[in-house]
């Protein structure tokens, strides 16, 4: 196989990258990573010396690869497949990769943040957090009034990130009942195929995410 995925299946930018990996239909290698275990983190550090995932490994072209949009981004020009998550138009590339930070920083980081927080039991004070993520809603609901997907026409690198910064904000700053537009654009994202499938392989691991109590029985 010619890619490895370093990756663990409950992490939220694990998911960013295996959604756009089934939309293509990219053929790859899963390897676990449990940062607990020695040999696993020393793996992932070869790859990338900050540990974090997801890496990637393309064994054909002799690159590693981590920080997730730039493996969208890659995948998109050496694996591209019949959907490119990147527009040829620049503008609506530059789009595309907005939307992609508003999920990643907006949504994802606090969203981190609290997670965090509970696995260190430190309590802190997090309004902001929240406060941040709730705006994050407000601006998206507005942009998607009349919009299918977060960038311009097709599915894109943004609707990858958006998939998991939803699913995992939702269960801690649940999107507001005013708020329709985006709600219907989550059930969008719920409904396709590689959205599915990520959430289905991250289902036996759901029972460790810190507030798996909070996650929609739908989802279990």
């Amino acid at each position: 196989m010619s890619l490895t995925l370093y990756y663990h299946p409950l992490a939220s930018y694990c998911w960013k990258v295996l959604i756009a990996l089934y939309e293509n239909a990219v053929p790859f290698e899963k390897r676990i990573i449990n940062l607990a275990d020695p040999a696993d983190k020393a793996a992932l550090e070869a790859l990338w010396p900050l540990a974090k995932f997801p890496a990637i490994r393309d064994h054909s072209r002799g690159r590693d690869l981590a920080e997730t949009s730039i493996i969208i981004e890659y995948l998109d020009r050496y694996w591209a497949g019949p959907h490119p998550l990147l527009p040829g138009n620049w503008d609506d590339a530059l789009e595309v990769r907005l939307w992609d930070r508003v999920f990643d920083n907006h949504l994802q980081g606090p969203m981190q943040q609290l997670v965090t927080d509970r696995m260190r039991d430190t309590h802190l004070d997090l309004t902001k957090e929240r406060t941040t993520m709730v705006k994050a809603y407000h601006m998206l609901d507005r942009h998607l009034v009349s919009r299918t997907w977060v960038g311009r026409e097709a599915f894109s690198m943004a609707d990858c990130a958006a998939a998991p910064a939803l699913f995992y904000a939702s269960t801690l700053e649940p999107i507001g009942a005013d708020l329709g537009h985006l709600s219907a654009y989550f059930e969008r994202l719920l409904k396709r195929a590689s959205v599915q499938r990520v959430l289905e392989e991250a289902k036996p691991y759901l029972q460790y995410y810190p507030f798996a109590d909070n996650i929609p029985a739908r989802f279990r």
